[in-house]
């Protein structure tokens, strides 16, 4: 359900969703949205407060989604060059969502 939430989220933002619990060799990105050429990678975490639901994203679960991340721009037109970031999205149990835009930067 929080996915469904942050979706309609971009969605309202203007952000084209191209893919949904997207699976690669590396694993999985729970959505990927599009900004004109940029590609947004979106990790959704869920808990009764923001605090609780940031604490659930661990250093190898970050490694997972840029082994996944760089699997997905492969095929992309510009593949590693295109512009993208990681954004992640946390809901709490009151269903609020925060966003922490480029949350996981190189």
């Amino acid at each position: 359900m929080a996915e469904d939430q942050v979706e309609a989220h971009y969605r309202r933002r203007g952000f084209d969703i191209a893919a949904r619990r997207w699976r690669g060799r590396g694993g999985e990105i729970d959505l990927i949205a599009r900004d004109g050429d940029r590609v947004v990678f979106i990790e959704v975490k869920s808990a009764a407060t923001f605090a609780a639901a940031a604490e659930h994203l661990s250093a190898r679960q970050i490694a997972r989604l840029c082994a996944a991340a760089s699997e997905f721009l492969g095929n992309e037109p510009r593949g590693q060059d295109t512009e993208m970031r990681f954004d992640v999205a946390l809901v709490d149990g009151t269903g609020r969502i925060d966003i922490i835009e480029n949350a996981i930067g190189f």
